[in-house]
């Protein structure tokens, strides 16, 4: 996601420049790759639903629809001004908040305007913020996950983006001449939505009837799977948007991302399944699907600076990590019902290290040729990722710790375990996902 602030217009000058037919075609572009990414809402909903128990069902789309409505209010209220605001600091933007003294039409040369650039980054960050909902599924309040969704957008993930994306903090480092890159967000996005799936988890705590007395993990099937692979399809398309959208322009690389993007997913989908085979005895199936997933968040940090063959290895070693991270996590009593921390946290983390190892083309954030590990012989790259990721993980950990414990001790976290057992539909919605034909026999043959 190339220099954004350089692709956007100065706000509050009278516009000069004349749009070529290419600024037209980056513009148009870029908002058919938005409209892809904000598909992505639906099938974060049914690989949810489709994994989680029946009697939940509209309490997790409800939540999902919550986060596209919610989220995008609240960056546009105020995310998008901490992200990429004219004024502020390092630290934090500021300005054009509620988008207010924006010229959301005028085109710079060779750039994106206003209203491009927040409506494709306003889809990301609903992204972001459902990535949890899946790991805090069939036991939190709807009320209190509200909250947790309005402040994520407007605040936590902003930051992360104007520290990165939006020329801020961490992209004035340099490790020499190494600096940050991630490409489209695999940890900007999807580890600081890992993160907050993580600890929405741990001050959750587990479901009921998750783990025996021993503290052994006992499964708890979800009950379509059929939903759950339609949501894996549909997120795998909607990627297409996702990680070629990011080129912000449309290019001749816009092909060559979507082409690394397909092949990561394929490759971390096969080695997913032999892993989870040799070690199961059986192809899961909803194991396979989030392999998929794994494979498409490790390399959304390199598809613009990877070769076919080193997206192909980012995607595999995405599919053995996502497996062994789910049994871990169970083990750990860290009850995640969709595996989201494993796909998005740990394979968002496994993606941006990989660039500081297979990185070989500049993606516009790297600044030069060659810059991995397997090709330069130096670990600046590699460090200079770590870096990143260590201030990432430390930001939107302390952030989402200090609002689940404050969600906690004041208005609750966690639903009665009653409600709970009873199912979170017509308790939290008044409905039922699948509710029984209130028309008798008698009634009907009458």
């Amino acid at each position: 996601m190339v220099a954004i602030l350089a692709l956007t217009p100065n706000i509050g000058f009278a516009q000069e420049y004349v749009p070529t037919t290419q600024d037209y075609l980056n513009n148009v572009w870029v908002f058919i790759a938005g409209v892809l990414v904000f598909f992505m809402q639906a099938g974060f909903a049914l690989v949810e639903a489709g994994l989680t128990r029946a009697k939940n069902v509209v309490n997790i789309f409800a939540k999902n629809m919550a986060d596209a409505i919610i989220g995008i209010l609240a960056f546009f209220a105020t995310g998008y001004a901490i992200a990429f605001g004219s004024g502020g600091s390092e630290f934090i933007g500021s300005g054009e908040w509620f988008l207010t003294g924006a010229d959301l039409s005028a085109i710079p040369e060779g750039g994106l305007s206003i209203a491009t650039t927040f409506f494709f980054q306003a889809v990301f960050a609903a992204t972001a913020v459902t990535i949890a909902s899946g790991a805090m599924a069939e036991r939190t309040k709807f009320g209190s996950y509200l909250v947790f969704s309005a402040i994520m957008c407007a605040f936590i993930y902003p930051v992360v983006v104007h520290w990165t994306w939006g020329g801020g903090w961490i992209a004035g480092m340099n490790v020499g001449d190494a600096v940050f890159s991630d490409f489209a967000g695999s940890g900007i996005v999807h580890m600081t939505g890992g993160i907050a799936a993580l600890m929405g988890a741990f001050f959750l705590g587990p479901r009921i009837g998750k783990y025996d007395e021993n503290g052994n993990a006992r499964a708890i099937p979800g009950h379509n799977i059929p939903f759950a692979m339609l949501g894996v399809f549909i997120l795998w398309v909607g990627w297409f948007g996702f990680n070629p959208g990011s080129e912000l322009l449309a290019d001749e690389f816009v092909s060559t991302v979507a082409v690394n993007t397909m092949l990561a997913a394929a490759a971390a989908g096969l080695v997913t399944t032999i892993t989870i085979w040799f070690v199961a005895g059986k192809p899961d199936l909803a194991m396979i699907g989030n392999g998929v997933l794994a494979g498409l968040v490790a390399i959304t940090a390199g598809c613009g600076a990877f070769t076919p063959v080193y997206s192909v290895v980012t995607g595999a070693v995405a599919g053995v990590l996502v497996v062994f991270s789910v049994i871990g996590l169970d083990k750990l009593k860290i009850d995640d019902p969709v595996g989201a921390v494993s796909v998005h946290g740990v394979c968002g983390f496994w993606g941006v290290f990989a660039v500081g190892l297979f990185a070989k083309y500049d993606d516009a954030f790297l600044g030069r040729e060659e810059a991995g590990l397997v090709y330069s012989g130096s670990f600046d790259q590699l460090i200079m990722q770590l870096l990143m990721l260590l201030i990432i993980g430390v930001w939107v950990t302390a952030t989402t710790s200090l609002l689940f414990f404050a969600l906690k001790s004041t208005i609750g976290l966690r639903v009665t375990a009653e409600e709970e057992i009873e199912g979170l539909d017509f308790l939290e919605h008044g409905l039922e996902g699948y509710a029984r034909d209130s028309v008798s026999s008698s009634s009907a043959t009458s």
